[in-house]
């Protein structure tokens, strides 16, 4: 997604957006470790995406 696509959902949909990506993104590495992963790059999508999520909370947080 978007980060202004990212900073129109609220507190609560970003959070459950988070815990579906770390939700993946453990899945991604369960495959990686057992050899069978398809799409690596798909791993750092994944953290990026989280990240950015955890910023936009941070700066709602800050009251920026």
């Amino acid at each position: 997604m978007k980060i202004n696509e990212l900073r129109e959902l609220s507190d609560k949909e970003l959070l459950e957006k988070i815990s579906e990506c770390k939700a993946e993104l453990f899945k991604l590495r369960f495959s990686q470790a057992t050899g069978s992963l398809e799409q690596p790059s798909r791993i750092k999508e994944l953290r990026k995406a989280v990240a950015r999520m955890k910023t936009i909370l941070r700066e709602r947080e800050l009251g920026n």
